[in-house]
């Protein structure tokens, strides 16, 4: 049948705006960080349940609770992006989309302030140091976190190494029955070549010692400084790990961005099919 002079091209029953591959990419890209999600809060969730309960003071700077945190997040904003794009849902992509771009912005804002405010970070950074400093003992996982750090930038405490008087089982008072009074972790010492067995109580009594003294046994530099001077060396890495950051975010803006006109565009042909079906014209 003829088709009105002026009217649109008309396309077949079967054509279709939406690209299987924008809309399986989209659907399989987050697929992948789903998983990683529910990974994230499996192990978040087995880590908190088999911590002892006295571990529940220091939620604040829990690894266990911060995957989970981070894990729930994740699982929610890829689930809108794996229902909305085999749905083929609008709301459910914009939702997804408008998410991901407060998260890139926030993530962005953040570097920002953190570098144009350095000072007022640092002290964020030495507070929560400080923190984790007075919970060592109530958390293994932060415990394990913490020597990992010294142990990894040669440094013991925050800004020094007295900065473990802070906890209650290593302060100095004269009323402390601990064993451990006046002294700092293991991971504090310089390393022993060839040592075979890991001398836990090599930092007894380190914090009575001056610098010097003390020196000569482990590590007297706190470790807000030596991470300050890793960051400041290490400005490259640091741009690469933002950057890998980054793409998977835009990419996954872009693709919905996409994905969303393509359904606009879908849902138009199929209005203008519906309007014009009985036109003896079309």
């Amino acid at each position: 049948m003829a088709r009105r002079p002026g009217a649109p091209a008309a396309y077949g029953e079967e054509f279709s705006f939406v690209s299987p591959l924008v809309k399986y990419l989209l659907f399989f890209f987050n697929m992948l960080f789903w998983v990683i999600s529910m990974v994230m809060v499996a192990v978040g969730v087995y880590a908190r349940l088999m911590k002892h309960a006295a571990a529940l003071a220091c939620l604040a700077v829990d690894p266990a609770i911060l995957l989970i945190v981070v894990g729930v997040l994740m699982f929610l904003l890829t689930f809108c992006g794996c229902i909305g794009s085999l749905r083929e849902n609008i709301c459910l992509l914009q939702t997804f989309s408008l998410c991901l771009t407060i998260v890139f912005l926030l993530q962005l804002a953040a570097g920002i302030l953190g570098f144009v405010f350095s000072d007022k970070a640092r002290g964020k950074v030495s507070e929560l140091i400080n923190n984790a400093i007075v919970h060592y003992r109530d958390d293994l996982d932060l415990q394990n976190l913490i020597d990992f750090g010294q142990k990894k930038f040669s440094c013991c405490g925050g800004i020094s190494y007295r900065d473990w008087s802070q906890n209650m089982y290593f302060n100095c008072s004269d009323d402390n029955p601990s064993r451990e009074r006046c002294s700092v972790p293991y991971s504090c010492c310089l390393p022993t070549p060839n040592q075979a067995v890991i001398n836990t109580m090599c930092g007894q009594n380190m914090q009575a010692l001056d610098y010097l003294e003390a020196s000569k046994v482990i590590y007297t530099n706190g470790c807000i400084d030596k991470l300050v001077n890793w960051i400041h060396s290490n400005l490259f890495l640091l741009g690469g790990v933002a950057l890998g950051l980054a793409i998977p975010q835009l990419v996954g803006i872009l693709l919905s961005q996409v994905l969303v006109n393509q359904i606009k565009d879908q849902i138009k042909l199929q209005l203008y099919n519906q309007q014009h079906r009985a036109d003896p014209w079309y």
